[in-house]
């Protein structure tokens, strides 16, 4: 359950209760109905300046955004000890700050999250990364990128029907190297070294 947090604009604090606006240069006002009293308070004008009311607005969905990120940070165990909703006010320069060291915690703990799926998935074909590499070090210098006229792509120098068989689509060279690392130990797990007659130890 998140706590109740005031954000206090830089120029002063809003409270925002049932306004009324009217144009952007005139008043606001409102009526409150008093039913079952003799007789209806007097309610004075309250005037709102547009700009004022624009960056209450920008403030609230900043909060809103800060509240989901945390629930995600939350989701991906990267919550931080402390955060903007546990204390009462907040300027909206410290609300904008937390949100970007929300976004920065998250994102991290995203890569670490892939980078750890990609390992187990690699991991799951039996073949250790020191034979790949040794492979990819004489097929292409170990460049993910390495292109041959011949028809060969990528740090293994797959051509493109080795390729699909393992289960790659497209150009092996316009893959991420931890896809080339994990299509090759599937090769390598089928195949052994046959694929890389040259290369292959």
């Amino acid at each position: 359950m998140f706590r109740k947090v005031a954000v206090v604009l830089a120029s002063t604090g809003l409270a925002l209760g049932s306004i009324a606006a009217a144009d952007a240069g005139g008043a606001a006002s409102s009526e409150v109905s008093t039913k079952g009293l003799d007789q209806s308070p007097e309610l004075a004008v309250v005037e709102l300046p547009a700009e004022r009311f624009q960056r209450s607005i920008e403030a609230h969905t900043q909060l809103v955004d800060y509240r989901e990120l945390l629930d995600t940070a939350r989701r991906l165990d990267a919550e931080p000890a402390e955060h903007a909703l546990e204390q009462v006010e907040v300027s909206e320069r410290e609300l904008s700050a937390a949100t970007e060291t929300l976004r920065r915690r998250i994102e991290g703990a995203r890569t670490e999250a892939a980078r750890e799926a990609s390992a187990a998935r690699f991991a799951s074909t039996g073949v250790s990364q020191a034979t790949l590499d040794a492979i990819a070090t004489c097929e292409s210098g170990g460049d993910p990128t390495a292109v041959n006229a011949a028809g060969y792509y990528g740090k293994y120098q797959f051509d493109l029907g080795t390729w699909a068989a393992v289960g790659g689509s497209g150009n092996p060279a316009e893959a991420s190297e931890a896809e080339q690392d994990y299509r090759a130990g599937l090769l390598y797990a089928r195949a052994g070294s046959s694929p890389w007659p040259v290369c292959g130890i």
